[in-house]
């Protein structure tokens, strides 16, 4: 079945939209995605999405591209802020986003379900050279988050289909932004709305212009930002892109830094926000959820995992496995990619 897409052109007013601008530029610093962290410490010497950078490794990206390990790396890590999450607020002025009419509408029809509760929005800022990985997003689940728990782990359950009856539906909006619309070449939304086995639709970064989807579900990422050749920054885990006034950004060597290693206009930068709202099917639903009723626990988790390993004869139930190991062995069972397609 082909997955819902809702594409919203334009999404806001032209002064909605440069406000969306003024709030991107005025936030100043953005760090590197490959910090974030959960709380826990099962399997932490992996990354909070070494599947699908793995894969990205492995595969070459969607265009199976033959380059070293080392620069395949370097395309894939990105720069990630949150604008919003739950109740909290880290950027003034969001809400015009995160409550915004057209987006709330997208979501009842995405899922059918009328109460929609938006929770996160954060912003993504990918460099010239730089592209995002084919991934599916971080679900969530009742008890169980991407702050709580490792982001790998959270696709793992989705992918499984062992873990649906808490799933918590999420409509994901992936919204466009830049100065005086001036946006990089390249950088199209690259998605696969009939799975891993069917064809690619690819929908251009376009200024003030958004596309509504599941995205815990459909395969998606970002095509290289920039020219064809363009080779991606050297970059290490301090980094910061952060914005210097007039439309022009510098690549730093961490946070308060004046070392500037990089600058970029507008042009060549690929800026998005993408915007998650929770949706239920009414609102008993969504209290049953803000009460934590019917919460997951990590080892019932882990244990309905192993289960279904030894029933598919994968690995005995009495098994012993280091954490990493175990990962591993999950992401490869339940995460199956698109296969690459080399570009003529």
């Amino acid at each position: 079945m082909t997955a819902t897409t809702i594409v919203l052109d334009p999404l806001m007013t032209e002064s909605q939209a440069a406000a969306m601008v003024r709030l991107c530029e005025d936030f100043g610093d953005y760090r590197l995605y490959a910090t974030e962290k959960s709380e826990s410490t099962f399997a932490s010497e992996l990354a909070q999405r070494y599947d699908a950078a793995v894969n990205y490794v492995r595969s070459g990206g969607r265009f199976g591209r033959k380059e070293r390990p080392k620069t395949l790396a370097l395309r894939t890590n990105y720069f990630r802020e949150s604008y919003a999450y739950g109740d909290e607020r880290f950027a003034p002025g969001i809400d015009e986003l995160l409550f915004h009419e057209a987006l709330l509408g997208a979501a009842r029809t995405l899922y059918d379900r009328p109460v929609i509760e938006p929770a996160i929005a954060y912003a993504n800022i990918l460099l010239p050279g730089q592209e995002l990985a084919v991934h599916t997003d971080v679900p969530e689940f009742r008890g169980a988050n991407r702050k709580l728990f490792p982001q790998w782990l959270m696709v793992v359950m989705h992918h499984s289909g062992l873990f649906d009856q808490w799933r918590m539906p999420i409509a994901t909006g992936v919204s466009y932004f830049a100065r005086d619309g001036e946006q990089a070449p390249g950088g199209e939304l690259a998605y696969f709305p009939d799975g891993p086995e069917g064809g690619v639709q690819v929908l251009a970064a376009t200024h003030n212009s958004a596309i509504v989807l599941d995205t815990d579900t459909v395969f998606h990422g970002v095509d290289r930002v920039g020219v064809e050749a363009a080779e991606p920054p050297a970059l290490s885990e301090a980094n910061v892109v952060h914005h210097d006034g007039d439309g022009r950004w510098s690549l730093r060597s961490y946070r308060g830094s004046d070392e500037v290693l990089e600058t970029y206009g507008w042009g060549d930068l690929r800026f998005s926000i993408s915007w998650k709202a929770y949706c239920f099917a009414d609102e008993a639903e969504r209290t049953a959820w803000h009460d934590h009723a019917d919460d997951l626990a990590f080892d019932f988790i882990l244990d309905r995992l192993r289960a279904d390993l030894d029933a598919r004869g994968i690995l005995a139930a009495d098994a012993e496995l280091a954490d990493a190991e175990l990962a591993i062995l999950l992401i490869d069972t339940y995460e199956h990619y698109p296969a690459p397609v080399p570009s003529t």
